[in-house]
């Protein structure tokens, strides 16, 4: 089983088109299908689980990802970096236009990015742009070395996942054979390995923090904490969490200590522009894209039948969706049980759940963070997800993106009624957040 999985990994790195959905959803399946039976069969043969997640994450090395083009953008940034360039202060456009700009493979970086992306300015938070420097600088002037570079990162950052996560599930009295449930799902090595999205760096760090708050090195842990931040935003949601899991006077030293590293890292950066053009480009994830959305979509069919207009709905929806979040994470922050770490990590699990179910945009690879809470929790419903938000893979094939909304209604179906099954068929047991 683990020679076919190599194989079907193969085909998808390196004779994998994105418009061939057929052959992805085909892929994905079998590769689903094959993961579930190496853990149900191999769950206790710790060595060979590992050495199988490794050589599955190696097979794709010295390709370039062929689901995703982020990764011109990634490079392209840290080129910039390393020619004294701010990437929060110039769109790839407007750099495109000066006669005077030098940069390597400016040209095939500016059309491999897409318009989108070439239009704004960086989304991505500083500790993510060192990174992308040293991978550019690694990498030299060729894209496949970059390419390189962040996909040895990335691998040797799903590793200390692995190592961390089976630590935490140890402290907290779960069975570490669970970890292997994200160390060898394939959408986590597609999605992070095979198309390079640094969910699996800014969860290395989270994942290291939670750690450290299960030792009760909380000073420690504010450390990889803010870094995890100043990868991807998201873990920003949590932070009002830590005001009931600590005392106050530790929760106030906890976030100063999260915000003079964010700060640290982010002054290189600074600049009278900075904060404007990064809100600006933050804020068009809530108020201009929809991608996979599940609650939306449905609610979108209802408001055209009252003649409401697409674009003015997502704008006005992006607000609320954000003010709705802040609510959320307030109710959990002050109504539920936050004391223990495993009700805390069962917290965030709600949180970002709801967030994703009520988001007008749901990329496959947002999901892996679900993925990893899940695991340290009785619910599995975010696996279920993994392979089900494959389907939305079906816009890829299309010249215009154009999502089918059978396909989406069946993903968010099988989501939606697996975890309504977990939820109420616990042996007549409530679940937690029922009972906070």
């Amino acid at each position: 089983m683990a020679l076919v999985c190599l194989g079907l990994y193969y085909t998808f790195a390196y004779h994998l088109e994105r418009t061939d959905f057929i052959k992805l959803l085909t892929l994905f399946a079998a590769l689903f299908f094959l993961f579930f039976k190496l853990i149900q069969f191999e769950k206790w043969n710790f060595k060979f689980l590992v050495i199988c997640g490794v050589a599955f994450r190696v097979v794709f090395l010295l390709t370039e990802p062929n689901l995703s083009q982020d990764y011109y953008r990634f490079i392209w940034d840290g080129q910039l970096i390393l020619n004294g360039i701010n990437p929060y202060l110039f769109t790839p456009d407007t750099l495109m236009g000066q006669p005077d700009f030098v940069l390597a493979n400016a040209q095939e970086l500016h059309n491999g990015m897409g318009a989108l992306s070439a239009r704004h300015f960086s989304n991505y938070p500083p500790f993510n742009q060192y990174i992308f420097a040293i991978t550019a600088f690694f990498g030299g002037k060729s894209i496949l070395g970059s390419v390189i570079a962040m996909r040895t990162i990335i691998i040797l950052a799903d590793i200390g996942i692995f190592y961390f996560g089976r630590k935490l599930l140890k402290k907290i009295n779960r069975s570490p054979h669970v970890i292997f449930w994200y160390f060898l799902n394939p959408l986590i090595i597609v999605e992070l390995t095979g198309n390079l999205h640094f969910e699996g760096v800014m969860l290395f760090f989270f994942i290291w923090a939670l750690y450290l708050l299960s030792v009760k090195k909380w000073v420690l842990a504010a450390v990889p904490y803010a870094l995890s931040i100043c990868v991807k935003l998201v873990p920003l949601i949590f932070l009002p969490l830590f005001l009931t899991y600590f005392k106050r006077k530790q929760s106030l030293l906890f976030y100063t200590l999260i915000g003079v590293i964010s700060l640290i890292l982010t002054l290189p950066f600074f600049a009278p522009e900075f904060l404007n053009n990064y809100s600006e480009t933050v804020g068009l994830w809530f108020s201009n894209f929809e991608f996979n959305a599940g609650f939306y979509n449905a609610l979108k069919k209802i408001a055209i039948q009252f003649d409401a207009k697409p674009w003015e709905l997502i704008k006005s929806y992006g607000k609320i969706t954000a003010f709705g979040l802040i609510i959320v994470t307030l109710l959990f922050t002050f109504l539920a049980k936050n004391q223990k770490l495993s009700n805390l990590i069962a917290n965030m699990l709600w949180i970002l759940t709801i967030y994703y179910f009520i988001s007008a945009t749901v990329h496959p690879w947002y999901v892996i963070f679900l993925v990893l809470l899940c695991i340290f929790t009785d619910y599995r419903f975010a696996i279920i997800w993994s392979a089900a938000i494959v389907l939305s893979y079906f816009a890829y094939a299309q010249i215009d993106f154009k999502e089918h909304m059978g396909l989406l209604a069946v993903e968010y179906i099988s989501v939606y009624g697996f975890l309504i099954y977990e939820i109420f068929s616990r042996k007549g047991k409530n679940p937690k957040f029922l009972k906070n």
